[in-house]
């Protein structure tokens, strides 16, 4: 039996119209807009239960107490508890000895390199080769020596940190600008280069060598080696904190140098300090 055919209704149009074409104003599927509907109240619900609306300083909290941070911190809780009993053992262990127990000085050395990475790579660049100013890590040129023990005093007390004055490394380079005359500055540069096998003015640095024996052997010795005890530099390696340029060799003696390193025995454990230490020595430079 054949059905009638539905009869099509006339359906209005919104009023738009484009080169002819005409836009239908058909009513939207009940289902569709219920769903629409129910993400309105979901929504709401979402901002009240969920940190949400944003505040002068911070958010809302929301009624769950919910919060990414919360769980990053329970996150580094879990690993941290997971990893108590190594470093306690890392905190308290003999440095020296640190080849004696493999399993510890692997952990010591992953360890480090995660602490490295984000405390000290700002400065000493994330392969530790360092950047004028700041030294490299990964040469056996040390200012305050490169043993374990004397990278562990360094990272603990810094160099020349004002948080630290009873126990951080001082002594520093002074400015030598209102001391030497313009001709005496010349001719000790002229030296100091031919100390490092760079060619130079044989003639200045004959002059320059009495102008350093005057001034410069109490801290970098009669040879140029320096003295570690002071943080005074080996002249004589070709191995330039601050750049080997003439030019930049008359700013050190002009102006000095006195560059910080912060004491991280505020910020860091122990454990992570003996971590980052061996991390440091175990790079190829340390002594």
């Amino acid at each position: 039996m054949a059905r009638k055919p539905t009869e099509k209704k006339d359906v209005p149009t919104t009023g738009h119209e484009w080169d002819g074409i005409q836009e239908y104003d058909n009513p939207m599927p009940r289902w569709w807009v219920w769903v629409f509907y129910a993400t309105i109240v979901w929504g709401i619900g979402y901002t009240i239960a969920y940190p949400a609306w944003p505040l002068i300083n911070g958010a809302t909290p929301g009624l769950l107490g919910w919060s990414s941070r919360g769980d990053v911190a329970a996150e580094i809780q879990k690993f941290t508890d997971m990893n108590a009993d190594l470093n306690a053992r890392l905190a308290s262990a003999d440095l020296t000895a640190l080849d004696d127990d493999p399993a510890l000085k692997n952990y010591a050395v992953q360890y480090g390199r995660a602490t490295f990475a984000t405390f000290c790579s700002q400065c000493h660049g994330s392969g530790a080769a360092g950047a004028k100013g700041y030294p490299n890590l990964l040469d056996n040129d040390w200012l305050w020596g490169g043993d374990i023990e004397a990278i562990h005093t360094t990272v603990t007390y810094g160099i020349r940190s004002p948080d630290a004055e009873d126990d951080t490394r001082m002594g520093d380079m002074p400015a030598w600008a209102d001391v030497l005359e313009e001709d005496e500055l010349a001719n000790v540069i002229e030296y100091v280069v031919s100390l490092a096998g760079g060619e130079h003015d044989t003639a200045m640095a004959e002059e320059g060598k009495v102008v350093f024996e005057d001034n410069c052997t109490a801290c970098h010795g009669d040879d140029g080696s320096g003295i570690r005890e002071l943080g005074a530099p080996d002249l004589t390696d070709a191995i330039w904190l601050y750049g080997s340029s003439r030019e930049d060799i008359a700013e050190t003696i002009r102006d000095g140098r006195a560059g910080v390193m912060p004491n991280w025995n505020t910020k860091l454990s122990e454990a992570q300090i003996s971590a980052v230490t061996a991390y440091v020595h175990q790079l190829g430079g340390g002594e």
